[in-house]
């Protein structure tokens, strides 16, 4: 099959992945084995690229925003038939046994892998999954679409319901990329208000197109207090900020998997009760609940569609902001 494979973590500028040839993986026991359409390119592939997440697997195949047909299916796997189409997210396997999986916890499993990171992801034309941790995408979503729902959708759900925000109110967005855009069509079925806070003017006026209220800039003050305020930028100098524009009692969310250091703060900031709490990874019943709740909206995604071979171009791309909503990889073309 044809393949982006990152051979050893590097900045993105030195374009680090290689299209070439690799061997189709087989399904084990459980698995299936999933012909790739389309694969979403999310922030968190950027950071096992350069390397600001440890690297696990190398070489490795990123991307786990993943949109397919099941090709095959290994011994005892008979959840889905053979032509089913299926989405396959950053949560690859946990354990099952620990004390976090036992809870109803397994985005905290003691011994998860990860799409895309600690096994071979969707940058490909192949990848294997287990049939326990897929999903089955709403119909009314073109694979292209359905791509960004598969980590920014869910992420920004899990955001969004761990903020504690309630209908009618106030909740602030500090960086609108691909979860926002998501996140913001949730948060407006809710009937919350959004105000969004970025640094880019595409940005800020997508934001206004999908229903914000306010939109500025990433230090700008809202005009209002929020109850609640959820930071997808991976920049830890937006936390004060967003402390401040806090009411009391309010939850902030930090809702990425890597952010560059947080600098100190006057606990004023923090006391009234305000809370910071990040969001770790996602569960399957929250891929579950999201997808239900996108095809009842149902959700929009803006997408800039990338040939697979031109995955150095989007990640590029997303990193100098130049995506407006979600970059998606489309194979075969």
């Amino acid at each position: 099959m044809k393949a982006c494979v990152l051979p050893s973590p590097a900045k993105v500028e030195t374009n680090p992945l290689v299209f070439t040839d690799a061997p189709t993986p087989n399904p084990a026991h459980g698995e299936v084995l999933v012909r790739i359409s389309c694969c979403g390119v999310c922030r968190t592939d950027l950071h096992v690229v350069e390397g600001e997440l440890a690297p696990q697997k190398s070489p490795v195949i990123p991307g786990h925003q993943v949109v397919g047909v099941i090709e095959k299916l290994g011994p005892s796997s008979s959840r889905f038939p053979i032509g089913a189409r299926v989405g396959v997210a950053w949560l690859h396997h946990t354990d099952g046994t620990c004390e976090f999986c036992g809870s109803g916890a397994e985005n905290l499993c003691d011994h998860p892998t990860f799409t895309g990171y600690t096994v071979d992801g969707g940058y490909a034309e192949y990848l294997v999954a287990p049939q326990d941790f897929i999903y089955p995408i709403p119909e009314q979503f073109p694979d292209e679409q359905a791509a960004p729902l598969l980590c920014a959708g869910i992420i920004g759900f899990r955001c969004l319901r761990l903020s504690g925000i309630k209908p009618g109110g106030k909740l602030g967005f500090y960086g609108f990329g691909a979860a926002a855009h998501v996140a913001v069509q949730v948060a407006r079925h809710w009937n919350i208000d959004i105000y969004a806070s970025t640094r880019d003017a595409r940005h800020q006026k997508l934001a206004l197109d999908l229903g914000a209220k306010w939109a500025g800039g990433t230090f700008a003050e809202p005009p209002v207090q929020l109850d609640a305020a959820i930071v997808f930028a991976p920049a830890g100098e937006i936390v004060p900020a967003a402390l401040k524009a806090l009411r009391k009692g309010g939850t902030l969310v930090l809702g990425g998997i890597h952010m560059s250091p947080i600098p100190s703060f006057s606990y004023d900031l923090l006391y009234q009760e305000r809370v910071i709490r990040s969001v770790a990874n996602n569960t399957r019943q929250d891929g579950e609940d999201f997808l239900r709740v996108a095809a009842q909206i149902p959700i929009r995604t803006h997408t800039h569609v990338f040939p697979l071979r031109e995955a150095n171009r989007a990640l590029n791309a997303l990193k100098n902001d130049a995506i407006e909503g979600a970059a998606v990889l489309k194979v075969g073309t």
